[in-house]
């Protein structure tokens, strides 16, 4: 299953870039509240609140942002209620698209992806049209040259993880259940392995194969869904081939 995940790996990558442009700070800002407003202000005993605030600070986000964040989340200041939605739908060549959301507005978010579906080849579909072709996983990408497979492998199997499996990219992906996440989180922090990335993710049980012209208006629907500032996380079961990311 880890090797499905290649999307959610371009997505990590292309996240980088765009956090010089602020989206990505406006989407961590949408995660801080909503993990604040689930589970308290304090990150010691708000695991998911304390992710959150890791992964703001490793793009750099203002410290400043941070707190206001928290702040809108616990109810300090105006304008933080958030809803999380899971939108679901078809992309170019049927491939099955889930989109996570968080939105203040969710009369607005829904048109809008609607739109973008359509726009782009695809089509929004009702709730549980494709969620049965994901599981829920917590997934942990290592690079193979900096890191030990079979070191990764036992802190992995020891604490929890369900699969560690090697990549045609040269990565080392980890899963395991969502309710083991925070728990394998510690250990490899513990073990002083640090992981490209991690996250709680959808991912494909398989995958399926399209053409390439198809493949990549898919990956055209993929990008500008993942722009969407109310979307959080865009996941699919497109195999996402080199020849197709070549010719991209």
């Amino acid at each position: 299953m880890a090797g499905h995940s290649k999307w959610a790996n371009i997505q990590h990558r292309k996240g980088r870039v765009d956090a010089a442009r602020g989206r990505l700070w406006s989407k961590l800002s949408k995660a801080i509240i909503v993990a604040a407003q689930s589970g308290g202000g304090d990150p010691s005993s708000n695991f998911r609140l304390r992710k959150a605030i890791e992964d703001a600070k490793a793009v750099s986000m203002p410290k400043d942002n941070i707190t206001r964040a928290i702040k809108r989340g616990t109810g300090e200041l105006g304008g933080g209620r958030m809803e999380e939605l899971v939108y679901e739908g078809y992309g170019p060549g049927g491939v099955a698209v889930m989109c996570e959301i968080l939105t203040d507005n969710r009369n607005r978010t829904a048109p809008e992806l609607r739109s973008l579906f359509s726009k782009l080849g695809g089509e929004l579909g009702k709730t549980g049209c494709v969620a049965y072709l994901f599981d829920r996983k917590g997934l942990f990408v290592f690079s193979a040259e900096d890191h030990d497979e079979e070191t990764i492998t036992m802190v992995a199997l020891e604490n929890g993880a369900e699969d560690v499996d090697v990549s045609e990219d040269g990565s080392i992906q980890v899963t395991c259940s969502p309710e083991n996440y925070d728990a394998l989180d510690d250990a490899f922090s513990a073990a002083e392995l640090q992981p490209e990335m991690k996250s709680v993710s959808q991912i494909p049980q398989t995958t399926v194969d399209v053409d390439v012209s198809t493949g990549k208006k898919v990956l055209r629907l993929l990008e500008q869904l993942d722009e969407h500032d109310d979307i959080q996380n865009v996941s699919t079961n497109l195999n996402i081939t080199d020849e197709l990311m070549a010719d991209d």
